[in-house]
């Protein structure tokens, strides 16, 4: 298990980012969360102290309120994230907006919401922490980076384009960081979660197969930042469901996914 470590951990509010930061608080770690709605976060926070161990070792969460769309104050959070627990050592970026798309009506200002907190919130908090953890890295002290991305970016799914899309370029962006920050001797780690049981999919009116409490995720996730995977996926049945769907495209495309759709009344067939 992750231990004393100094963890910042972009969108723990609710979902798998209260679970992380609830089992990381537990195991020793210093937990600063992050997110909109300050009351969330105190109630996390709070929560946490009954799960540390209550000695000079044990672990606590510190409530930091940030917009991840505000592009202006990130660095100001980043240093306030170090002043607030002397460093950060690993980067979770948790956050995570999910918007459909019905009958293929594409809306610009949908997209850009879904990509602003996906993409450009995942960036802006990258390159607010970059700087202090490179400052800081050796050969052997090696800052890490961990973006929660989806197995939706596998292969295309009925009315996902903007969240699987995101996700997608959060994917290569991750895979891309890490072959240049290499030689910085910083780690970074992409997590592609299925589905999970999280307020952002209780509202999902569709079945979503193979889904997983968020407790069941985030231990998922922290066994693949301790172990400083590359990529961690799960579940394992659903990735290779996907997998199989994107190995033969004809298959995906031409027979299974169209009947995943939802049809609308109005086409003639």
């Amino acid at each position: 298990m992750i231990a004393s470590k100094r963890i910042w951990l972009v969108g723990g509010g609710s979902g798998i980012g209260r679970e992380l930061a609830l089992k990381l608080c537990a195991a020793g770690n210093q937990v600063v969360i992050s997110g909109r709605g300050l009351e969330a976060l105190q109630e996390v926070a709070l929560a946490g102290q009954g799960n540390s161990a209550g000695d000079d070792k044990g672990g606590k969460i510190f409530p930091l309120v940030y917009d991840v769309t505000d592009d202006e104050h990130s660095k100001a959070i980043a240093l306030e994230v170090a002043a607030l627990v002397g460093g950060i050592d690993i980067l979770v970026y948790c956050a995570g907006r999910c918007e459909y798309v019905d009958d293929a009506e594409m809306s610009v200002e949908l997209f850009r919401r879904v990509y602003e907190v996906n993409v450009f919130g995942m960036v802006s908090a990258i390159s607010a922490v970059l700087p202090l953890m490179r400052r800081e890295a050796t050969s052997s002290y090696k800052p890490q980076v961990v973006g929660v991305a989806s197995l939706s970016a596998v292969v295309g799914l009925p009315r996902a384009e903007a969240y699987g899309s995101s996700k997608a370029a959060a994917n290569y962006l991750l895979n891309a960081l890490r072959v240049d920050l290499d030689q910085h001797h910083v780690d970074v780690t992409v997590v592609n979660p299925g589905f999970v049981e999280t307020p952002m999919t209780e509202t999902n009116d569709f079945p979503m197969p193979f889904i997983m409490s968020a407790g069941a995720a985030a231990d998922c996730i922290i066994s693949g930042i301790e172990k400083r995977k590359r990529i961690v996926n799960f579940p394992w049945a659903l990735l290779l469901s996907l997998k199989l769907g994107a190995l033969f495209p004809a298959l995906w495309y031409g027979f299974i996914g169209p009947r995943l759709a939802r049809r609308d009344a109005s086409v003639k067939t």
